[in-house]
């Protein structure tokens, strides 16, 4: 089985991972919203939820560039990818695995599995358990960081799924979720910056909200329902999860339609699904609720408080949302051509913690590969 399986999440290397078998109202920039249409094509497929049956569509069929497959083959493999996937209309048009990866080979999903945190915070929600307007506090209790009780009581929830809870990230360990880890910096909502401990606590209040432990209640509420398989696990400060590429892929479905597996809705509030798949404050329109998003006019990378201008990957199209993992973790939906591409592997020699030089790249190759 490939080791790739132990590397951790957010690039912290060196820890052996257990093997497994598995502040203003929310913010919606209207003109940088993409319009493109719905497409008109086929209905979306859904594999069944309690087998490894799924539907397949050729590539010679869509009508794709044939004569591209292998470079895109050996520019996935040459850059260390192990596991991808490529799902049209919700059947799989690719699966391609490398080395000894396989379809029943694990992979932890690093940051990408932020989306699935996102998520599961909308069921919360939706099930009356919680409001993203609340404080964390009401969750977290009085002195869950080194604030004062005003300024922990001034974070509220979506805060914590936007990047902009105003905690202190020039810290030695910004995963670290104690409360000698946690200072005031700024006022919520005024600085944005990629920020682990915040939304790492996210599964403290969810746990909190819902009586009970965060991991089962995902479990309950998106894995079991969408016939994914994997776990979370606890690694130092970190909560990883881990699971099989086809796992990734149905999530991927699952959000391709807007969080119903076909006639089954899992998360049925659409106004948050449109929140967390949208800008979510001004201060990184490509950024959501832990969701990042392409085609807006700039973004902020993790590690980095600078502006950049531009789209996120220019060379992808302008509605995809995605889960962007260290060590080039990728969870690519893109709704306008009903298409959710999945790659997992070793650091492609690019890789920050999300975002990396890695998408606009893989992105050329898709281009040239889908278009005859």
């Amino acid at each position: 089985m490939s080791t790739s399986i132990l590397k951790p999440c957010f690039g912290i290397l060196g820890i052996a991972l257990l093997m497994i078998s598995c502040e203003t109202e929310n913010f919606i920039n209207e003109d940088e919203i993409d319009n493109t249409e719905e497409p008109e094509v086929s209905e979306l497929y859904f594999p069944p939820s309690n087998s490894d049956e799924w539907e397949t569509v050729s590539p010679a069929t869509l009508e794709w560039n044939l004569a591209q497959e292998t470079d895109l083959k050996s520019f996935l493999e040459e850059s260390n990818t192990e596991g991808f996937i490529i799902l049209k209309d919700g059947k799989l048009a690719v699966e391609w695995y490398f080395g000894d990866f396989t379809q029943d080979s694990n992979h932890t999903w690093n940051s990408a599995a932020k989306t699935l945190t996102a998520m599961t915070v909308g069921i919360a929600q939706q099930e009356g358990y919680l409001n993203l307007n609340e404080s964390s506090s009401k969750y977290l209790g009085n002195g869950w960081s080194s604030m004062t009780v005003a300024q922990e009581n001034a974070i509220r929830i979506k805060h914590h799924l936007s990047m902009t809870t105003g905690l202190d990230y020039d810290v030695e360990d910004t995963f670290c979720t104690d409360a000698d880890c946690l200072f005031y910096k700024n006022q919520p909502n005024d600085e944005w910056y990629y920020h682990n401990a915040p939304y790492t606590l996210l599964d403290q209040v969810v746990s909190e909200a819902v009586e009970m432990e965060f991991k089962s209640y995902f479990n309950s509420k998106i894995r079991d329902n969408i016939g994914m398989q994997g776990q979370w696990v606890k690694f130092g400060f970190n909560n990883l999860y881990i699971s099989n590429t086809r796992s990734m892929a149905r999530f991927g479905l699952l959000c391709l339609n807007k969080g119903n597996w076909g006639f089954v809705n899992v998360l049925s509030d659409k106004t948050f699904f449109e929140e967390m798949t949208n800008t979510s404050q001004e201060l990184n329109p490509s950024y959501g609720y832990l969701w990042w998003l392409n085609g807006k006019s700039s973004y902020k990378i993790p590690g980095s408080t600078a502006q950049n201008n531009g789209p996120l990957i220019p060379n992808a199209p302008t509605d995809l949302v995605a889960g962007l993992g260290a060590n080039d973790q990728k969870l690519y939906v893109v709704p306008s051509q009903n298409l959710v591409v999945v790659r997992v592997g070793e650091d492609s020699g690019e890789s920050l913690l999300g975002p990396s030089g890695y998408d606009d790249e893989l992105w050329q190759k898709l281009n040239t590969f889908f278009n005859n």
